[in-house]
């Protein structure tokens, strides 16, 4: 990081913090604190529900994933656009006839106080420790890089939050967004754009590299159960997910009832639905180019540095440097077989074509294996370190090779990636805190200003919540993963009680709460379980399917429950 990179960092991330505070100082009520006083147009709301979801994690992990397992991570967002049609259909015109503050107030309407608090409580859960690891995530990632301890980063990205967000209320959240969303994909986009240029071969060369080394497979058919990403998991798992998300979180239904009409709340979300699967396929994209970069410049042998830099100084070093050195003797005999390949691309040598793509692929696994051997010499001198490197790659790449004041800035959209998604949440968990928690249970009979007062309070309380968590969380396999399974866990319960609420009107209070319990200890043995055997059934089940599983449960069970009371 030079002189230059420190300035653009620190100065986006400042201009945003202080146009933040500095547009929405002081608001004096409820209405305006949490939902910015109804007035926000379509393409704002759009842009705030694209940062709220694009957190950090989306900027680290999506090109690691993109590099390590190819571009079929779009499917998992292949049912986004009909999710945003049903509910800008079903769910928008019900909470704009209500006039919400929160889109649990609907269920005590439909329900009763019980249920809407369980919903409450379910998503407060979830979303508090999801906003942990929406500052833990990038902070792990940026203290190793830029040598910052851990705890001080978790620190520095919660208390810029914390300032606009506590100061500005929703429409602090929603403004800087805007900037913060405009600033990312510029930036990402820049980043591919040098990343090709300084490809040594022609891009579609690249393109046969990379669709080769199998990092095109955009697309798979086939059905399994335990498939994370394919078609049908796509269009039927990840939508019950994108239902929920966008129809039931609150931090995402907090961004659309800021819209000055139900028109204008309606074409936010089809923006979404519209920009949000060519967004995703760009920053996958980029992904896929960095690897085919990596193809022809020699990568690191595993690309957290910090680990590599114990070993050089360890017990192990000998070991290491062997092993480095097959590293590098082995990926000159890939580069070998790349110029083979595309020799043999040139010339319309499929048979060619086939042995060197054999031979390329043979000497990738066996670079694979080197690094494999690298990372058991790691846990050996460390037993507690990481070696999971995926969301390394990316921001490794920026730092080795991409010119001064770009560094900065891409740092910059790490960082506000970060606090953007983290905007979103601390206010959501702030409103439902007050709204459906607080005002509705514990003080019935504050002021308009009291309640104000109170969400800022606990908005700043759940900051607070989501450092100290971010603190003393541990790493999970993948970022990316860690936030869908997080979700997965609980969001498929909250939707069935909401899909129960809408269409299912003969089923009463007592029953969906009973139903929405059960589901989801149901939910939690299966994630408990999988991979083993539960009740004599083996349980292999991809975990985007236990947003289906479990709004499906709440529906099945609800309907028993009614009909046995019925009776």
């Amino acid at each position: 990081m030079s002189n230059l990179d420190w300035i653009v960092l620190f100065g986006t991330l400042l201009t945003i913090v202080g146009y933040g505070v500095y547009k929405t100082y002081g608001p004096k009520s409820m209405e305006n604190y949490l939902r910015g006083d109804s007035d926000m147009n379509w393409w704002t709301i759009g842009l705030s529900i694209m940062a709220t979801q694009a957190s950090a994690i989306t900027f680290l992990s999506t090109p690691g994933q993109a590099y390590e397992d190819g571009m079929r991570f779009i499917q998992f967002y292949f049912g986004l656009p009909v999710a945003m049609i049903i509910l800008s259909v079903t769910f928008i015109p019900i909470y704009y006839k209500l006039k919400v503050y929160t889109a649990y107030e609907f269920l005590e309407n439909r329900f009763d106080l019980k249920t809407r608090t369980l919903a409450a409580l379910l998503f407060l859960t979830q979303r508090g420790l999801a906003a942990g690891i929406t500052i833990y995530a990038p902070s792990i990632i940026l203290s190793t890089l830029l040598g910052w301890n851990l705890t001080w980063t978790n620190i520095f990205i919660g208390i810029l939050v914390i300032a606009y967000t506590v100061s500005g209320g929703t429409k602090a959240v929603s403004i800087t967004q805007k900037q913060q969303m405009m600033g990312m994909m510029g930036g990402m986009i820049l980043a591919g754009i040098l990343v090709i240029e300084m490809l040594p071969v022609k891009f579609t060369e690249a393109l046969h590299v990379a669709g080769k080394m199998e990092r095109l497979n955009i697309v798979n058919f086939d059905f399994n159960w335990s498939d994370r990403y394919n078609f049908w998991s796509g269009m039927t798992a990840a939508l019950f997910l994108f239902l929920s998300y966008f129809g039931t979180d609150q931090s995402q239904v907090q961004r659309y009832l800021t819209g000055r009409t139900l028109a204008e709340s309606r074409m936010g979300l089809i923006m979404n639905g519209l920009l949000k699967v060519p967004m995703q396929f760009i920053i996958l994209f980029i992904g896929v180019m960095v690897f085919v970069f990596y193809q022809f410049f020699q990568p690191p042998v595993v690309f957290n540095k910090v680990q590599t830099e114990k070993l050089e100084v360890s017990e192990y070093k000998e070991d290491f440097t062997l092993l480095q050195n097959e590293f590098s003797k082995t990926f000159e005999e890939k580069s070998g077989s790349i110029s083979d390949l595309l020799e043999a691309v040139r010339q319309e040598d499929k048979a060619g074509v086939e042995k060197a793509k054999s031979e390329m692929q043979a000497s990738y696994a066996k670079q694979e294996q080197i690094r494999d051997e690298v990372k058991s010499l790691i846990i050996k001198n460390d037993a507690g370190a990481e070696t999971r490197d995926t969301d390394y790659i990316f921001m490794r790449f920026v730092m080795d090779y991409l010119p001064k004041g770009i560094i900065g800035l891409l740092f910059a959209v790490i960082f506000s990636a970060a606090m953007s998604s983290t905007a979103s949440e601390l206010n959501a968990l702030g409103s439902t805190s007050t709204i459906d928690i607080y005002k509705r249970s514990l003080n019935k009979k504050g002021s308009d200003r009291h309640y104000m007062l109170s969400s800022k309070w606990l908005t700043a309380f759940w900051g607070i919540f989501a450092i100290l968590f971010a603190t003393y969380a541990t790493l999970f396999e993948n970022l990316i993963q860690a936030v869908n399974l997080l979700g997965s866990l609980f969001y498929g319960t909250i939707l069935g009680i909401f899909l129960v609420g809408f269409y299912m009107k003969w089923i009463k209070g007592q029953a969906v709460f009973l139903a929405a319990l059960m589901a989801e200890v149901v939910i939690l043995l299966i994630h408990w379980r999988n991979g083993e055997s539960l009740l004599g059934v083996n349980i292999d089940i991809g975990y985007l399917w236990y947003n289906a599983i479990g709004c499906l449960l709440v529906m099945l069970f609800a309907a028993i429950i009614q009909l046995f009371n019925s009776k």
